[in-house]
C-alpha cells in the first residue's frame, strides 16, 4: 500500500497549483484523507482534510484559497491552492488512515511534493 503525491512545483505569487495523491495497493477502505506542509525550520502542520463523505476543514491561512477534494472510487485526494502566497513555500505531504482489512486502519504518508511560490 502506497500513496503517490504529484503536483508540486514553482509558481508566482498570486498563481495556482492542483496537488494530487493516489492510494493504491491491495486496500479495504480510505478514510479521512489530509495535506500536511513543512516549511524550512518549521514544524509539519495540516493544511486541509476531507473525510469519505466529503467533510472538509482547513488551516486558517487556507481558507478561500484552498481547496480539497476526492474521488472515493478512485482513492485520490487533491488540493486545488489558488492566489498563492511565499509564505505557502514547503514540502507538501499527502496522509490518509486506509483500512487494509475490515479490522486494521493505519495511517500513511506519501512522499513530499515541493510547492515554490516566488513573490
Amino acid at each position: 500500500v502506497q500513496l503517490q503525491a504529484s503536483g508540486g512545483g514553482l509558481v508566482q505569487a498570486g498563481g495556482s497549483l492542483t496537488l494530487a495523491c493516489a492510494a493504491s495497493g491491495d486496500i479495504f477502505r480510505v478514510n479521512s484523507m489530509r495535506w500536511y506542509r513543512q516549511a524550512p525550520g518549521q514544524q509539519r502542520e495540516l493544511v486541509a482534510a476531507i473525510t469519505p463523505d466529503g467533510a472538509t476543514n482547513y488551516e486558517e491561512s487556507a481558507k478561500g484559497r484552498f481547496t480539497i477534494s476526492r474521488d472515493n472510487a478512485k482513492n485520490s485526494v487533491h488540493l486545488q491552492m489558488d492566489n498563492l502566497k511565499p509564505e505557502d513555500t514547503a514540502v507538501y505531504y499527502c496522509n490518509a488512515d486506509m483500512m487494509v482489512s475490515k479490522n486494521y486502519e493505519y495511517e500513511w504518508w506519501g512522499q513530499g511534493t515541493q510547492v515554490t511560490v516566488s513573490s
